[in-house]
């Protein structure tokens, strides 16, 4: 092989580098792996998706949407007991909640931010 037909190949290569990559993760047929199906954005996650988790309330933000919740793991989220802050989905799900109230919920992340998509008193 001479110098130039040896750099040619090479280059070759270098561009079809990606596109063999490309076509390696989608799954087409006959690679025998399935392609990964999209993740469900969290933004359209439904209440019915996500487990119950119970928490104490803390503190309440009717002016930001938000709740300070001392809570127990919550599963889908992979985090374990602790007190943060959450938005909530439905700020109008505040009404009749108070300090120290005992509740259980759902959260998921929702654009970037830590979400209670359902709240109850308990």
């Amino acid at each position: 092989m001479t110098l130039t037909t040896t750099r040619t190949l090479a280059l070759a290569a270098l561009i079809a580098l990606p596109a063999l990559a490309a076509a390696q993760h989608t799954g087409h047929a006959g690679h025998g792996t399935p392609a990964t199906p999209a993740a469900t954005p969290a933004a359209e996650t439904t209440p019915a998706q996500s487990p119950w988790a119970e928490a104490e309330v803390r503190r309440i933000d009717t002016a930001a949407g938000k709740i300070s919740l001392k809570h127990g793991e919550i599963r889908n989220l992979d985090m374990p007991p602790m007190t943060m802050v959450f938005q909530l989905r439905d700020p109008a799900s505040l009404a009749g909640l108070a300090v120290g109230d005992k509740v259980r919920f759902t959260a998921d992340k929702v654009r970037g931010a830590y979400t209670v998509l359902q709240i109850e008193k308990l």
